[in-house]
């Protein structure tokens, strides 16, 4: 099993490289063109730079397209009390902060196209759970098993809720990802990815 597992792993890793080396290049035209748009829409920084939770609870610096005004974080506290999700989420259904670009960016995912970089680097994969920007701290007991993994792309939670489940039940889906991850399963759930996006499945 541990052999298996460690196979499992490689191939995993050696897939994410050639992935993101073919993607990088014909990517590019579409990331410049998101780049303008926010430049030219919003004043600040055209990336947005994260720590988040990686394996094994390690924090790394996730990339993004910004998306929001450059204030965002210093008005967050303010708006708490409206966030519609329990736990340590924060989301808003309407959020303010979000820029028009920026949301259109949000509802495509197109605002995770930077994570390429964090893939080659190995910061992150392609499939697996995605990486939470609270720290594990607040994580109970038994939401540690989801931290066994480096932290995905894309996982089950993208392609059966996307924004509409609550902390406890992505983790519940994380962790039958953790449990039953196979390469079969990560290139059924890049497979439904796609659509999911082009749908347009819980995207806020």
């Amino acid at each position: 099993m541990h052999r298996r597992r460690t196979r499992y792993d490689v191939t995993k890793r050696a897939v994410d490289i050639l992935v993101c080396l073919v993607a990088i290049p014909l990517l590019a035209p579409l990331a410049l063109l998101c780049a303008t748009a926010i430049k030219a829409s919003s004043p600040g920084p055209v990336l947005f730079r994260q720590h988040r939770a990686g394996r094994g609870g390690k924090p790394f610096k996730m990339i993004k397209f910004r998306t929001m005004v450059v204030e965002a974080e210093a008005v967050k506290a303010a708006l708490r009390a409206e966030n519609g999700f329990e736990g340590p989420d924060f989301k808003l259904v309407r959020d303010p902060r979000i820029t028009p670009i920026g949301r259109f960016l949000r509802r495509t995912s197109l605002d995770e196209l930077p994570q390429v970089w964090n893939i080659l680097v190995g910061d992150m994969t392609l499939v697996g759970p995605r990486p939470t920007s609270f720290g594990v701290d607040v994580y109970t007991p038994w939401h540690q098993e989801r931290l066994e993994v480096t932290p995905g792309l894309t996982g089950l939670w993208q392609i059966k809720a996307r924004g509409d489940t609550d902390f406890d039940e992505r983790v519940r889906l994380d962790v039958a990802y953790v449990r039953g991850r196979s390469l079969w399963l990560d290139f059924s759930i890049l497979a439904k990815t796609l659509p999911s996006v082009l749908l347009q499945r819980g995207a806020h």
